[in-house]
């Protein structure tokens, strides 16, 4: 059994990067006092940095002002993870590589500090166009105290085959951080989250960000709430849904995902999703009816 703390993080213009990280820390403790194994933070979330260093909207200057200070944040995550002995999916922080080029990265970071990336694949036309982020690593697995844990960035958990390559490799559980400004965005990403659990028969969790900014050119609207999937079969809700927040609601939603009962599940399913899956299949003919 783990319990994940989803954190549909509101964003909030700080005074400067203690603030920032003031009210990270504030989320892992309150999860910490709730119980929680895991925070997942969502997509972009590091983004509100931005607002202390920009005094007016500006896409460029928002990303390059956390770019240049992603070493930085990724230390200070590290340490609050070690602080209050979490695992830490730090949601999202835009990286330049050394071929200068740059790459939005989930850092994983457990309660000793450990670290391990998982980039984005798939670029929505915001990051492609407007920000030139180029796609990263493919999708891997992390092991974890609780079993082989997946991630699969917002827009990714669209395209059913990176969290498939992710349940093959042994994950049980795909984290979704999100970021998304419309409730069409946020639905692409929750029913998704919702297909691929079923799909899978393995645990799904959403973290999207939250809240109204106007002070930002990136993150000025925020629509989501924190929601948690699981198969459709015997032993779970009929619909699948383990959690739900209210919408645009930032408080933390905590839910139990018991790897026990998903494998009685895996061993004797109703239906065989996750084998059945025609992972290797003809493309389809052409008929003309006669």
């Amino acid at each position: 059994m783990i319990t994940v703390a989803l954190s549909p993080f509101a964003i909030l213009r700080p005074h400067g990067f203690d603030d920032f990280m003031a009210r990270i820390d504030e989320v892992m403790a309150q999860a910490r006092a709730q119980g929680a194994d895991l925070v997942v933070l969502p997509e972009y979330a590091s983004m509100a940095l931005a607002g202390a260093y920009c005094d007016v909207p500006d896409v460029a200057a928002e990303l390059e002002a956390v770019v240049s200070r992603a070493d930085q944040l990724i230390a200070a995550y590290r340490t609050l993870a070690r602080t209050h002995g979490l695992m830490l999916l730090a949601g999202t922080v835009p990286m330049r590589g050394a071929d200068g080029r740059t790459r939005n990265r989930a850092p994983l970071i457990d309660g000793q500090g450990r670290i391990g990336f998982q980039d984005k694949s798939v670029m929505t036309r915001f990051e492609s166009e407007r920000w030139g982020i180029v796609p990263g690593q493919p999708p891997c697995v992390f092991e974890t105290g609780w079993g082989r844990l997946g991630i699969s960035i917002c827009y990714d958990s669209e395209f059913p085959a990176l969290p498939r390559a992710q349940v093959l490799a042994g994950a049980e559980i795909i984290l979704i951080p999100a970021c998304t400004d419309t409730q069409h965005g946020f639905n692409r990403v929750r029913l998704s989250a919702r297909a691929r659990a079923l799909e899978n028969q393995c645990f799904t969790a959403v973290a999207p960000t939250t809240g109204l900014a106007r002070w930002s050119a990136t993150l000025d609207e925020n629509r989501g709430h924190a929601c948690a999937f699981g198969p459709v079969d015997r032993g779970f809700a009929d619909d699948g849904v383990i959690g739900s927040g209210a919408p645009d609601d930032p408080a933390l939603l905590l839910v139990p995902l018991d790897r026990a009962r998903l494998a009685t599940l895996r061993n004797d399913p109703a239906v065989r999703n996750r084998d059945d899956w025609p992972d290797h299949h003809p493309p389809a003919r052409i008929v003309t009816l006669a």
